[in-house]
């Protein structure tokens, strides 16, 4: 599937660079078997909003700010105030430039559209009247659906040559380029260079654009949409492994050759606007007074959702004194995702009785697991995509079992690829369509059932006792649970039930790289329950009572059931606690489907669940649709509210944290993970054209690795529409997210020194963050470069650390 060198590929020095920032500047996709959100602006966290927008529209035409109209009804209805967009003028560059009646009157005009700088693919269709750029997306795809397949395809594309070489060998024999009009193509192709990063020189130096910014090689690999990301994403891993993959560079080597060719064809009529493209590429990036106009409005919207915000978590109950601790033991504590689908069942889990207390932590739960399930030869990497794994697991089946499964899942596979083969499909359907009533039928009625849990996985090597206690010290910290153990703590990951739906995993665990959580929850709950654990935790200052239980479950989004996974121990002294948790968690799903079945508005609570088994059904759950905030601080800070399923709950009590080292990696790797999920909400609603998956109704599968919005175009990565929108308006408002953490200011300054790139997403605006004091309110708003100013100054009086003491 894709080519890897042991070593960086060989380029010119004065390409090399433009090439790595035009290959930074595209965010990667992982493929359907393992959907993750994506930060889709990750290669412009160094620029602000303004700037990156102008870059975008420069590229594409398209624009990354919502419509005008969407502003200017949120300011008609007073969602965003006068004082929202007084304080979001004063912040941007436009102070002192424009009133606040202009940019009034500015949100009531949709800005002129911008034309994107020309391809030669682009002007040679002004030219010949030929839709070039149409048929090289056509022709790079039909190629790369080959190429990346991943078991989808009947009759499948040589494997063992990287992209190009097989590129190569496939534009030789492929036809259809010369038939539209494309002289002596396949002579070209066999005459380029062999080595992709030679060919990319070569043509740039026929094109002429050896001294351009990487904006045009940028612009190449935009677009090519999700081909692009999806090669993008193999240099990705590949660079976190300690590899290299050149896929990447393959791919924009292929689109340059088109690009070679065509000018080569049509040089005479297109040379002068080829001087004109290039000139717009050498020009500086500065942000236009529109692109500045929509980001002050989107800086606007952003201060209206703080603000509901800050005056909600005003109101929490302040009845509990800080260093307040439990008079009575809880009777359960639940350790949930950070997920905002979490807080929704958090809340009502936590109201069905007063023993029931939850907390909120990354849903792999600190174990980076790689993970082979029951029959299957595949590895799931149930951890972030940032990280690489540290334990090795699988599914505990005895030998004769496991093969029996494979046997199994061998035949189903044989069969689909028999009824789906081009000699056999209508036969198929001819002879078997009656057998296939019932499944119609039961599918069309929602009779259908889940999948039973899987048997209990196990660690494939045995680890020290030391590297166990270390693990399990590790996790308890982290997850601020080092005191006051309840008689069963619940370890509950989540995934969703869905059918018919390629986009499934972009509903999983982001925290378990697109696969449910249940393994992690399993393997966390086993390591805590194991007796020398416990004794070694003594060691570490963790006293774990004789009587606690760890108990995994998974939550189920779509449904709001919980699966309790109580055979995978010895529950015989609990019986009374599991019966009192099933009849909570129950009547916790039912609150929860109720206060879910408001925003799906063909819903009842009754009919969620049938939802999850309906094929038909293009919106069984929202998602992460909403997600606005992250908020790191003691549950008692949000408890006695209702966040509405919009912010992702982290507990942590800075007291409890010497070092600040959980400090550290909550806003190095939770609160990162949620800005790329946040990103990709907010690209898919604002730019679908650019950074969204399309009609969901119109998705194909191809390669297994992704979808095509119809029977051809480009891979689509990304949210589909339907994850965005409900059909009559968007129910996602995209607005970054606004990180709120209950810790001390020198800390934080210290972990962004520490740390640039997280530091760029802060002080570019990609992500707002503030303090909340002691009273459980937001009371600092960071101001960048380590300068803070107090909330809702409108960023006025930023002072520095140093000299605020």
């Amino acid at each position: 599937m894709d080519h890897v060198s042991p070593a960086a590929p060989s380029q010119p020095a004065d390409l090399s660079k433009l090439i790595r920032a035009a290959v930074n500047a595209v965010p990667p996709a992982w493929s359907l078997s393992a959907t993750v959100a994506v930060n889709p602006f990750l290669g412009q966290v160094g620029r602000s909003f303004a700037e990156t927008a102008e870059q975008v529209i420069r590229l594409s035409g398209v624009s990354i700010a919502m419509p005008r109209a969407w502003y200017a009804g949120k300011i008609a209805e007073g969602t965003i105030t006068q004082a929202d967009l007084a304080e979001a003028l004063a912040d941007s560059p436009l102070t002192g430039a424009m009133t606040l009646d202009a940019l009034k009157a500015a949100a009531l005009r949709e800005p002129a559209p911008v034309a994107a700088i020309p391809t030669i693919a682009d002007l040679a269709r002004t030219a010949s009247g030929i839709d070039w750029p149409r048929l090289v997306e056509e022709r790079i795809g039909a190629f790369a659906a080959g190429h990346f397949d991943e078991g989808q395809a009947l009759w499948t594309a040589p494997k063992g040559q990287g992209l190009y070489a097989a590129w190569r060998i496939y534009a030789r024999h492929d036809l259809t380029p010369e038939i539209a009009g494309l002289k002596g193509f396949a002579q070209t192709v066999a005459d380029l260079p062999r080595i992709s990063s030679r060919a990319i020189a070569a043509s740039a130096e026929t094109l002429g654009i050896g001294t351009v910014p990487g904006s045009y090689f940028h612009q190449l690999l935009l677009s090519l949409g999700g081909w692009a990301q999806y090669a993008r994403h193999l240099d990705f891993t590949a660079e976190r492994d300690g590899r290299c993959d050149e896929t990447v560079i393959d791919l924009l080597a292929i689109r340059l050759a088109f690009e070679e060719a065509l000018y080569r064809q049509y040089e005479e009529m297109l040379a002068p606007d080829w001087q004109k493209a290039l000139a717009a590429h050498r020009a500086p990036i500065v942000p236009s007074q529109d692109r500045e106009i929509d980001a002050v409005l989107q800086a606007a919207a952003e201060r209206a959702e703080q603000r509901r915000l800050a005056a909600l978590l005003a109101k929490a109950d302040k009845a509990k004194p800080v260093e307040a601790t439990a008079v009575h033991r809880s009777a359960v504590q639940a350790a949930f995702c950070i997920d905002v689908r979490s807080e929704v069942f958090r809340r009502a889990f936590e109201s069905a009785d007063a023993g029931v207390a939850t907390l909120g932590f990354a849903g792999f739960f600190g174990l980076g697991a790689e993970h082979r399930g029951e029959a299957s030869d595949l590895k799931e990497h149930r951890l972030p995509v940032l990280l690489k794994p540290g334990l090795f697991s699988c599914t505990e089946v005895s030998d004769e079992k496991d093969r029996a499964a494979r046997i199994e899942a061998r035949a189903v596979r044989a069969f689909g690829r028999f009824k789906q083969a081009a000699v056999s499909s209508f036969a198929f359907v001819e002879a078997m369509g009656p057998v296939y009533a019932a499944k119609l039928l039961a599918g069309a009625l929602k009779l259908g059932g889940h999948v039973k849990p899987a048997a209990k996985p196990r660690l494939v090597e045995a680890l020290p006792l030391e590297q166990k206690v270390g693990m399990a010290a590790t996790v308890l910290k982290a997850m601020s649970l080092t005191e006051d153990f309840a008689r069963i703590v619940l370890i509950c990951g989540h995934g969703a039930s869905v059918t018919n739906n390629p986009l499934a995993s972009a509903l999983q665990c982001g925290a378990c790289g697109g696969h449910a959580g249940d393994v992690n929850a399993r393997l966390l709950a086993t390591l805590l329950n194991e007796e020398p654990v416990r004794q070694g935790l003594i060691e570490q200052g963790i006293v774990v009572p004789q009587d606690t239980l760890f108990l995994a479950g998974l939550h189920d989004t779509t449904t709001d059931a919980v699966t309790l996974f109580d055979a995978d121990i010895d529950t015989a002294g609990h019986a009374e606690d599991l019966a009192r948790l099933k009849l909570w968690l129950a009547s916790a799903g039912r609150l929860a489907r109720a206060e879910r079945s408001r925003r799906l508005a063909q819903a009842s609570e009754r009919s969620i669940a049938a939802g999850s088994r309906d094929w038909s059904e293009v919106r069984p759950e929202w998602g992460l649709a909403g997600c606005s905030a992250f908020i790191a601080a003691p549950r008692r800070r949000t408890a006695s509210l209702s966040l509405d399923g919009r912010s992702f709950l982290h507990d942590y009590v800075w007291r409890k944290d010497e070092g600040f080292k959980v400090l550290e990696l909550i806003l190095t790797a939770p609160v990162v993970v949620a800005s790329w999920i946040s990103l990709q909400y907010f690209g898919s609603a604002t730019a679908p054209s650019l950074f969204g998956a399309g009609n969901k109704l119109l998705h194909n599968v191809v390669g297994g690795i992704g979808v095509l919005e119809g029977n051809g175009g480009l891979l689509r990565a990304g949210l589909a529409l339907q994850s965005v929108h409900d059909g009559e308006g968007f129910a996602h408002d995209p607005l970054r997210l606004s990180v709120v953490v209950e810790a001390p200011k020198n800390a934080i300054n210290e972990i962004l020194a520490r740390h640039p790139s997280v530091k760029a997403l802060f002080d570019n605006g990609w992500l707002s963050l503030f303090i909340l004091n002691e009273a459980g309110e937001m009371a600092e708003r960071y101001s960048g470069d380590l300068a803070w100013s107090a909330f809702g100054d409108g960023g006025k009086g930023s002072v520095p650390l140093k000299a605020a003491g």
